[in-house]
């Protein structure tokens, strides 16, 4: 099944679900930082589509409130995320790996984790 691509408001709706559970979209909208805090229908709206990619679902109903829930894990949407980075530098992770290394974002320890990686995978 192919991954559904999220916006950043989207990643975000799911964050506040990772982190909370099955929620509200009250108790999600609450999560995001109050400047900019999108209004409740707004959230509703997102819901809805992500709802429509396969990504929430609606658990449960308690009273006017839809409880929805994540289906997508945080590790299959960052691996989407990582997957829509590397066909930005046209499948290779050389260019990316540069610029961590250049701009002190990729550690020692980053690169020994990378290593035991490709062993672990044969690569």
């Amino acid at each position: 099944m192919k991954q559904p691509r999220l916006s950043r408001l989207e990643l975000k709706i799911m964050e506040a679900l990772w982190n909370l559970g099955a929620s509200s979209v009250r108790e999600i909208q609450e999560t995001l930082p109050e400047k900019d805090r999108p209004a409740h229908t707004t959230v509703q709206t997102m819901l809805t589509r992500l709802e429509t990619k396969g990504a929430v679902r609606r658990a449960k109903k308690i009273s006017n409130a839809h409880i929805y829930e994540a289906i997508i894990s945080r590790s299959t949407a960052q691996r989407r995320l990582v997957d829509d980075l590397l066909g930005f530098f046209g499948g290779r992770a050389a260019p990316l790996m540069s610029h961590l290394i250049e701009s002190g974002q990729l550690t020692l320890d980053d690169i020994e984790e990378a290593r035991k990686a490709l062993r672990k995978s044969g690569k």
